[in-house]
């Protein structure tokens, strides 16, 4: 593999793609000097800030009139979009973390949490960043006291007198050991430990003393009075929990076809490595099979992926916030609202009839300002409703890309732009350029081939 495929590899896998200018800059880069990059600008990134708080829906409506509720609902709501636009345009921006936005929505999609609420789907966006690549056992006890996650699972009914199941059931069949590696009755004294962890009326995690079971409780063959944390700590001696883990991040960051003897490579290392999720990453990054042939340009983007990348690829700018939020519901993955506790399934699910000529027209969409009519997906409340809208309100800025092409003949500009857009290597007929070349002077033919290239089946792979 060339160099500057390998750095285009690596930083669409750990982010979104580069912009022209950042791809000028990088494409010489070594390797070891891009993983650096990627991880030194992480380190560095600040916490989210909401545009403007808002109080917890759950803890306030019971005392307003319906009216106000009404009028509350909405405004959560429309702040809740407003979240999840900017959280994309993040991703996007060559002045943040790729990598950290990355890693969030990874862990965004592994932590699969529905909320409604703008105020706790920024508390647990804050946590996931905070901890996403400092150790998972950090990650996990934020996660299992974040606000969100407490009333999404039902751990705020979960009492003594009658445990709730819902949360220690999931805690281990999908965020951590994963489903044959405990039993019922593990969910069962779980359960029993997790009692009283809870929340406020401020969205705060409390700990309800006199809800908690402070009894013996035995638990993967351990008995004693335990707590919450006992538990995540017991789940984590066992070594099928790194190993879950590592599949997961290799299906995510690598390959949907998992690799057996890689992954058993990377939980022996994130085991000993006492769950640093950083020392599990730069494994990754760092192997030579990540850069294998087989393991280029295999994975499907997933609908964020794609439309991060398109903006940071042709610096959209998003007149409308809400139009961001559209699109995603459209391809069918809505930041903060993801389908089930389970998450995304990734891979060709991100693909149907509806989703494939919405993907493949995206960018041509906004190029023309067209009319066009969206088929939301992914609510229970828009699901299969159809949206039209005049235009997707956005404008693209060409001159970067201009910029890079340079002055140059229209084959070696065909060449740059297949280069610098697709991941797998292609050859572009030229009977298929042709029409561009006769008709087109140099600054049309590069919008023109830009906006054929992102109609290509491979576009959607990276």
């Amino acid at each position: 593999m060339s160099n500057e495929k390998m750095i285009q590899h690596i930083y669409w896998r750990a982010g979104f793609g580069l912009s022209p200018t950042e791809w000028q800059q990088k494409k010489s880069w070594t390797k070891k000097k891009a993983i650096n990059d990627l991880f030194t600008k992480a380190y560095q990134a600040q916490k989210i800030v909401l545009r403007e708080e808002v109080t917890s829906l759950a803890d306030t409506m019971e005392n307003l009139s319906m009216e106000e509720k009404i009028r509350l609902d909405k405004k959560a709501k429309s702040q809740l979009i407003y979240q999840g636009s900017d959280w994309v345009e993040r991703m996007a921006s060559p002045d943040e973390s790729p990598f950290l936005e990355k890693m969030c929505l990874f862990w965004h999609g592994h932590f699969a949490c529905i909320t409604k609420e703008p105020v706790l789907g920024a508390k647990q966006l804050n946590t996931i960043r905070k901890n996403a690549l400092g150790n998972f056992y950090d990650l996990l006890l934020g996660m299992s006291k974040d606000v969100a996650m407490i009333r999404f699972l039902n751990n705020q009914q979960n009492r003594k007198s009658s445990p709730n199941e819902n949360f220690a059931r999931e805690l281990m069949e999908l965020f951590t050991i994963g489903r044959g590696h405990y039993k019922e009755q593990d969910v069962k004294e779980a359960a029993r430990a997790f009692t009283g962890w809870s929340s406020d009326k401020k969205a705060e995690y409390i700990f309800k003393i006199r809800q908690h079971d402070f009894g013996r409780k035995t638990f993967m063959g351990k008995t004693g009075n335990f707590d919450g944390d006992d538990i995540l700590k017991i789940i984590l001696e066992r070594k099928e929990t790194a190993q879950f883990i590592s599949r997961k991040a290799y299906r995510f960051f690598v390959n949907e076809k998992v690799d057996e003897k890689h992954v058993n490579q990377l939980s022996d290392i994130f085991y000993n490595s006492n769950y640093d999720i950083s020392t599990l990453m730069r494994s990754i990054f760092e192997s030579d099979w990540f850069y294998d042939s087989k393991n280029i340009g295999v994975r499907i983007k997933s609908p964020v992926e794609l439309i991060a990348g398109l903006i940071r690829g042709l610096n959209i700018k998003f007149n409308n916030p809400k139009t961001i939020a559209l699109i995603q519901k459209a391809l069918g993955q809505v930041l903060f609202v993801p389908p089930n506790v389970a998450g995304w399934e990734g891979g060709k699910a991100w693909i149907d009839n509806s989703t494939l000529m919405t993907r493949l027209n995206l960018a041509n969409y906004i190029y023309l300002a067209t009319d066009v009519s969206l088929e939301l997906k992914n609510e229970l409340e828009t699901k299969g409703k159809i949206k039209n809208i005049k235009k997707i309100d956005a404008t693209i800025d060409f001159d970067p890309l201009i910029k890079y092409c340079g002055i140059d003949s229209y084959e070696n500009i065909t060449k740059t732009l297949s280069d610098f857009f697709i991941s797998p290597k292609i050859n572009l007929a030229r009977e298929m350029m042709q029409p561009f070349l006769i008709k087109s002077n140099q600054e049309d033919f590069i919008k023109i081939l830009t906006m054929r290239l992102l109609t290509l089946p491979e576009y959607q792979l990276c």
